[in-house]
Formats: C-alpha cells, structure tokens, sequence
C-alpha cells in the first residue's frame, strides 16, 4: 500500500510539473505581448519584462469597429462551416459504413485518393470564381466545405464499430436511412462527432487562405486576415522608417505577433474543455476500429 501511495505521488508530481511546463509557452506569448518594444528589442523574450505596455493591444483594437466586424464574421464562418461539415462528413461515413450499399469499398477508394492527390491553386481559385464564390461571405464557408477525407475515415471507422443488428431491427421496424442516421447512429457517434468538430473548427478559425485569394472588400475580411494584414503593415513601416532614417519611433511588430495571438486563441479555449471528453475517445477508436 505503502509503495502504491509513493507511485501515485510521484505520477501525480510528473504530471503537475509536465502540465505546468506545457502552459510556459502561453504564459510566454501573453507576457510579450504586454511588453514593450524597445524592451524586446534590448532584452529579448522574457518571462519578467523590464517594462509593461499595452499599446500593441492598444495598436490592435484602434479600428474597434472593424475588429469587432471581423471577430462577428469569423464566429459565423467557423458555426456555420463547421456545422455543415459535420452533416456532410457524418452522412457519407454512415453511407460508407452501411454494408447494404454497393461499392461502398471503391467510393472509400475514390475518397482516400482526393488525400494524395490534390488539383492544384489555379483550378481551385477559377472554379471559385466561375460559382461567383468573390467578395461575399459564401467565399469563406464553401471552398472550404467539403469533408476531409481523414475525418471522413474516422467517422466511418466509428460507425463500423456499432453492431449491425441496431439497423436490421430499426429497418424491420420501417425505419428509413435518415431516421436510422439521425436516431441511432449519430447520438452513438457524439466522441467522434466532437472530435471532427474540434478539427473543423479549428480549420475554419484559422483560415485566412480563402480570404486572401477570394475576397477584396474590407468588411467581410476575417479576423485572421485582418490582423494578418496589420502586421503586414507595421512590418512595411518599420522598413521605411529605417531606409529613411527616421527609425526613432518603433512600431511594436513584436508584441503584435503575440498579442496577435492571444486575440486570435480566445474562442479555442473556452471551446476545447467542452470537447476534451470526447476528442481521445472518438480519436482512438475511430482511428483502430473498421
């Protein structure tokens, strides 16, 4: 018991120590963000800045309008796009699953190829443009609609593992396929659902791509491009100031990036611990069962 006790306090110690050493990184990134210019320039990185500023915050949130704008647009973008890419990826790992479908196995071929072998950026942006997907917000949810093929394979992966005998009586019963899908198989899929939803969401708060390449108009810009862009900017006029000689005042490009950062990782925090229960689970059977 004794010797049991030690183990435990030792696995809960390493745990403690690891975990705090993952939140170093963080607590990295938010302590340059409100520290000031010419005291990174002098020092560097630093856990203890020698002088606090949050005028990159201040740099950030000047046009509060915009941000707030940007901010609106990437929620709707990230709900919506993810939202329908879970329906369209659930649906087809249910069709891929469901043994009664003919070659199903050469459909799960046709999709694993679209994993190696893409079409490339021009076809991409000309089909865009030919579907009038240009400066308006559809630009940013459908280029990126389509399923990943991985997701798809998890949920499919999933779904094999839920025994066959559910749908034969649902089916002997006068069940459709939707009612099948929507009543038994998907509220038993709700880890891996969680799961793809996590990857998906990520995916479509991240996403610049499709802003930059399809959209000109300022107000539909996302919050990712739009910062993006403002550290494009303090870049630039710190480059001019210093080929004109004029170096004297520093915009903080540094403590931009950071704070950049912190800005852009909020919503992803308060959204993991809601799937965290789920993400292991329908991560690690949906990759091993099928």
């Amino acid at each position: 018991m004794k010797k049991m006790s030690i183990s435990k306090t030792v696995m809960y110690t390493l745990t403690a120590v690891y975990s705090a050493l993952c939140l170093l990184p963080m607590l990295l990134v938010l302590m340059i963000s409100i520290t000031d210019e010419d005291a990174i320039l002098k020092n560097g990185y630093s856990l203890f800045p020698e002088k606090f500023s949050l005028y990159a915050y201040k740099l950030i949130f000047t046009g509060g309008s915009q941000v707030i704008q940007s901010y609106g647009i990437s929620i709707f973008v990230t709900v919506v796009g993810t939202t329908l890419a879970i329906l369209i990826t659930s649906m087809a790992g249910y069709t891929l699953a469901n043994k009664n479908v003919k070659n199903r196995n050469l459909l799960a071929l046709y999709f694993f190829i679209t994993m190696i072998f893409t079409a490339g950026i021009v076809p991409w942006y000309l089909m865009n443009r030919s579907l009038g997907l240009t400066n308006n917000i559809l630009a940013l949810i459908i280029p990126s609609l389509l399923f990943s093929p991985f997701n798809l394979f998890l949920v499919r992966n999933f779904m094999n593992g839920i025994p066959d005998s559910l749908r034969e009586s649902a089916t002997i019963d006068g069940a459709s396929d939707i009612v099948i899908a929507f009543r038994i198989y998907l509220p038993l899929c709700k880890p891996v659902l969680a799961t793809i939803a996590l990857f998906y969401g990520l995916d479509y708060w991240n996403n610049w791509w499709n802003a930059i390449m399809l959209i000109d108009t300022k107000d539909l810009y996302p919050l990712q491009f739009m910062l993006l862009q403002m550290q494009s900017e303090i870049s630039m006029l710190n480059e001019m100031a210093m080929l004109a000689g004029t170096s004297d005042v520093t915009l903080p490009s540094e403590s931009v990036k950071m704070a950049t950062a912190i800005v852009t990782i909020g919503p992803i925090i308060f959204l993991y611990p809601y799937l965290q229960k789920y993400f292991v689970k329908g991560l690690v059977i949906g990759s091993v069962k099928g």
